[in-house]
């Protein structure tokens, strides 16, 4: 089964909707979704290698756009969306305990999320529902969803085949270790405030 989805998402890099599809589930990823767009952008690149740069960046830009509707909800729809999106992970009891804190150095908290597996729509909800500076906000998102995608696209256009060969050698340890990670990072979520 791990086989199929992994070559149809091989597949889907050369279709036309491709792109539409990574600017997709990054823009939804940075507000609600919970797969990261990694799922695409590395078969993507693997499969377009020399489309490196563009791909990490349409990426990331996506994933800023999104950070930005995710915001709006913690602004302006906490109590209807982003109360049960953070209920969904599990932080909707810690929000006014983490508020304070999260003015302070809550730009720090969106960088590690916006680079690492914790989820990052979650902060980007908490940004906004806890007023945390809006420049801010939108420098630490542009930075670390640019030194995420762009990291992962550089060293895949580097090293892709022997990267693809990989992951296609261990495909089941890796989805392992992928699941691992996600459901780590939401773990993390909801015991770290």
């Amino acid at each position: 089964m791990l086989r199929r989805i992994y070559d149809w998402t091989m597949s889907l890099a050369g279709t036309r909707h491709a792109d539409r599809a990574l600017a997709g589930v990054s823009f939804i990823e940075s507000s609600f979704f919970p797969i990261p767009p990694d799922v695409l952008l590395i078969p993507m690149v693997l499969a377009r290698r020399g489309e490196w740069f563009r791909l990490a960046l349409l990426c990331t830009i996506a994933s800023v756009l999104g950070a930005f509707l995710g915001y709006a909800i913690g602004m302006f729809l906490f109590e209807a969306i982003g109360r049960p999106i953070l209920a969904f992970y599990g932080k909707e009891d810690s929000f006014e305990q983490v508020a304070a804190w999260y003015n302070t150095w809550g730009g720090w908290g969106v960088l590690f999320a916006a680079i690492t597996p914790f989820p990052y729509k979650v902060l980007t909800i908490f940004s906004g529902a806890t007023g945390l500076n809006f420049l801010v906000f939108t420098i630490v998102s542009i930075i670390g969803r640019a030194a995420r995608f762009f990291l992962v696209a550089f060293l895949l256009k580097l090293y892709g085949e022997p990267i693809r060969i990989f992951i296609e050698k261990y495909l089941g340890l890796l989805f392992t270790l992928f699941m691992l990670l996600l459901i780590g990072g939401f773990y993390l979520v909801k015991f770290a405030f």
